[in-house]
């Protein structure tokens, strides 16, 4: 159960890095729940996964879903790069979060 708080823990801090974009672009009250919500659950989840889950493991995983995360809706969203050197190395944080949880000791 541990694995899929922290996952969603992963989830959860993309929508908090989509309400930093949002408020980026438009200050509002809506906008400002988004980022803080995102980040206050996420951080919740991220806390009960760790009771489980060593730190470093936990904490690379939470890490690397957000950043695939939030890499893969600025490309989708947000017209970023799509280039083959960017989902190359996107791929390459995949394998790493899975070789992670495979090794997980």
């Amino acid at each position: 159960m541990a694995w899929v708080y922290l996952v969603a823990a992963g989830l959860f801090e993309i929508i908090g890095v989509i309400g930093i974009k949002r408020v980026a672009q438009k200050n509002n009250v809506t906008n400002n729940v988004i980022l803080i919500g995102g980040f206050v659950i996420s951080f919740q989840l991220l806390l009960k996964a760790l009771e489980t889950i060593p730190l470093s493991t936990g904490c690379a995983v939470w890490t690397g879903v957000g950043t695939v995360g939030g890499a893969i809706v600025g490309m989708l969203l947000y017209r970023e790069s799509k280039s083959a050197l960017r989902l190359l190395c996107i791929a390459g944080i995949m394998v790493c979060i899975a070789a992670l949880k495979l090794l997980k000791r």
